[in-house]
């Protein structure tokens, strides 16, 4: 090949690369082009609901555009993350969901997600938080300590404990407490925080495995009793609150994040784009009040931060779900 003809090619493939990003940059300018919904796999109510509304009410003025959340519980999030993934991968649907999303493909019924792979399907933006989680017992039961209710337990098998969903953190911290300190606890799984705190402000289940912050407000108010924390260490919301470890039950140490997503195939500029707009309100003095006030521990960074996560959660939650026999009761 000649010189000339070296250079012409050459510069035609530097064209063709330039013409390629030309849609990717000019949609990153445009973006959004229409209003945003948020999609929170679980009901009103729960600590990934308060998030959602939160950031919304900051994005739609920085994008210019309303910012809509849309609640879809089901199927251990699954049903609201495939919803995401089967939307148009430009940005204008995105999820925000716990990592009930990551560990339930482990413990629910191969298909709950309608073929859903959300390692594949989704593309993380960024975790904006993450929550301590908490064991609570209804006042009915009488017990004030981790070792009390154990002894209950003892004596009453087959004890129920609630939880915000098959394949929640919260259900596998009631199965390692089961398994650590030798007891017989039933299951009873609910359709989101809200729904779980309700029945155990009711009675109809006596112990609680919640998101710290849903819980908070019933615990200050009396209503719901703190056990522990199950943390590696004690929460500044509730500095009095013991975790299992130190109570001797070793071992039950979970906690949960916050994820948002993306369709796959969304383009790296609007992945940008919606990464810096939360990194952005998660700096904002009033959004940092409102979600620490409900017991969220504020993170935000890259869209690998996120990623890191649900490779951990994956490959952690996986090994624990055949170890403990945790499965869709």
């Amino acid at each position: 090949m000649s010189s000339n003809h070296k250079r012409n090619f050459t510069l035609g493939l530097l064209g063709a690369a330039l013409a390629a990003a030309l849609p990717f940059a000019a949609l990153a300018q445009t973006f959004p082009g229409k209003p945003i919904t948020i999609v929170v796999p679980f009901p009103p109510g729960g600590g990934p609901d308060l998030a959602a509304r939160v950031l919304a009410e900051k994005l739609a003025p920085k994008l210019g555009q309303p910012v809509v959340v849309d609640n879809r519980p089901g199927a251990g999030a699954l049903l609201g993350a495939g919803m995401v993934a089967r939307s148009a991968a430009d940005g204008h649907t995105i999820l925000l969901t716990p990592n009930t999303m990551v560990i339930s493909p482990h413990v629910l019924p191969a298909g709950a997600g309608g073929g859903l792979d959300v390692h594949k399907d989704l593309v993380p933006v960024i975790s904006p938080a993450t929550t301590p989680m908490v064991l609570v017992a209804n006042p009915q039961l009488g017990v004030t300590t981790l070792k009390a209710a154990l002894e209950a337990a003892k004596k009453s098998p087959g004890l129920p404990y609630g939880s915000p969903g098959n394949g929640s953190p919260m259900h596998f911290a009631g199965e390692m407490l089961k398994s650590a300190a030798k007891v017989d606890l039933m299951h009873v799984p609910y359709r989101g925080v809200g729904p779980s705190i309700t029945a155990a402000l009711s009675g109809e289940v006596k112990l609680l495995f919640t998101g710290l912050g849903g819980a908070v407000p019933h615990i200050k108010g009396g209503k719901l009793v703190p056990l522990a924390l199950t943390e590696k260490k004690r929460s500044p919301l509730l500095p009095d609150v013991p975790t299992a470890g130190e109570q001797g039950v070793a071992g039950v140490e979970v906690n949960a994040w916050y994820g948002v997503f993306a369709p796959t195939g969304t383009p790296a500029a609007v992945v940008t784009r919606l990464n810096k707009e939360f990194n952005d309100a998660l700096q904002l003095p009033d959004v940092r009040e409102k979600l620490a006030g409900a017991g969220l521990d504020i993170l935000g960074g890259s869209p690998q931060v996120l990623a890191d996560f649900m490779k951990a959660d994956n490959e952690r939650y996986g090994k624990l779900a055949k170890e403990l026999n945790i499965k869709a009761d």
